[in-house]
C-alpha cells in the first residue's frame, strides 16, 4: 500500500463530550484529520463536529463520506 492509500484511510481520534473538533474538509492541512488553516488556499471550509460523548470517532480521511466528516467507508472504492 502506498503512502497516498495511508492517507485515504479513517484517523480514530479519542474525541471529549462538548467539544469541538474542526475537521478538514479541503485535505490540505498537515494535522489530518483537523484543520490548520491550510484551506485559505481553496474554496472550502473546514466542519465543526461536536461531540456528543467521550468515545473514539472515525474521523474520515478521504474526504469522501456522504456526511463529509465520519467515515462510511467510502475510501474503499478509491
Amino acid at each position: 500500500m502506498s503512502e497516498l492509500d495511508n492517507n485515504f484511510r479513517p484517523f480514530a481520534v479519542r474525541v471529549e463530550a462538548g467539544r469541538d473538533y474542526w475537521w478538514c474538509a479541503c485535505g490540505l492541512s498537515q494535522t489530518q484529520p483537523f484543520c490548520d488553516g491550510s484551506h485559505r488556499l481553496t474554496d472550502l471550509t473546514p466542519t465543526r463536529f461536536t461531540a456528543t460523548a467521550s468515545r473514539v470517532i472515525f474521523f474520515c480521511g478521504c474526504k469522501q463520506a456522504k456526511d463529509g466528516v465520519i467515515c462510511d467507508g467510502s475510501h474503499k472504492n478509491l
